[in-house]
């Protein structure tokens, strides 16, 4: 069996630096962190940018919005670090959120720091060698599902998320959000893409039951266990969860899925 590489943190990209000695000083203060600190970046993060910072023998991972991005749409640091941290005791495949500086005067935007979780992140452009085999897919795939079953059964009121979104009608607003930013941003006439609106309009599911939902559930948003690819260690990038269908979520991780047979255009999506 092919055997599996962590994810490895890289040199900052150009443009994107933190001033390590503010934050040095910032985890001395907030976590009693000590040591000189070491900052690298993980590749893969552009929705928002993450970066793993050594302190003596302590990792952790900080998370902030892109350079230069509109922090009020899709860029909420607070979002995410409340669900991170309301959901520690009550669901245990979270990393530890240790710390979130609101006023974003620190490092010129709004960031929060967790504990870093060791593990295996399946990649779409793995290289070969470290690609996982039949075997340990069959593993992995079965670990996806069952996590994803036991996300949608966490008790998201007794973790005091029930603000976190409006679940009734939750089905109804996705579609018509949908169609109406394909409105706005279109340029074309696209006879099928109308037909499609047009479709969704009239089929609109009924809603299966509320749950905590994900919104971006797929395998390079887990940390699996390098000693057993059966088991996941903990679901990463909770910036688009929320309350609503679970069968909606479902829906939006088949998305991502492409078969052998897909014409080529599908095809691109795991490139992505």
């Amino acid at each position: 069996m092919p055997v599996l590489s962590q994810d490895q943190a890289v040199p900052i990209r150009k443009g994107e630096e933190l001033d390590i000695k503010k934050l040095e000083g910032y985890l001395q203060e907030k976590l009693g962190s000590t040591g000189a600190l070491e900052v690298q970046q993980f590749p893969g993060g552009y929705s928002n940018l993450t970066y793993l910072l050594k302190m003596g023998d302590r990792e952790m991972v900080l998370r902030r919005p892109p350079f230069g991005a509109n922090i009020k749409s899709g860029h909420d640091m607070s979002r995410e670090y409340k669900i991170l941290s309301k959901l520690n005791g009550h669901y245990d495949k979270v990393p530890e959120a240790l710390s979130f500086d609101e006023a974003g005067e620190l490092l010129g935007a709004p960031f929060y720091v967790m504990e870093r979780v060791n593990g295996i992140i399946i990649r779409p452009k793995m290289p070969k060698e470290f690609a996982p085999d039949k075997a340990q897919m069959k593993q992995i795939s079965t670990a996806l599902v069952e996590t994803f079953v036991e996300l949608h059964n966490v008790d998201y009121h007794a973790a005091g998320l029930d603000d976190l979104g409006r679940p009734e009608g939750y089905n109804e607003r996705q579609i018509t959000g949908w169609i109406k930013r394909y409105n706005n941003a279109q340029t074309d006439e696209i006879p099928e893409m109308e037909k499609t609106a047009s479709w969704l309009m009239k089929n609109i599911p009924a809603e299966s039951k509320h749950a905590l939902i994900h919104n971006d559930f797929k395998y390079d948003n887990m940390i699996l266990d390098p000693n057993d690819l059966g088991k996941v260690k903990a679901i990463l990038d909770w910036e688009m969860a929320t309350l609503g269908d679970p069968l909606m979520d479902l829906g939006t991780s088949i998305g991502y899925w492409v078969n052998q047979d897909d014409p080529d255009f599908m095809k691109q999506l795991q490139l992505s």
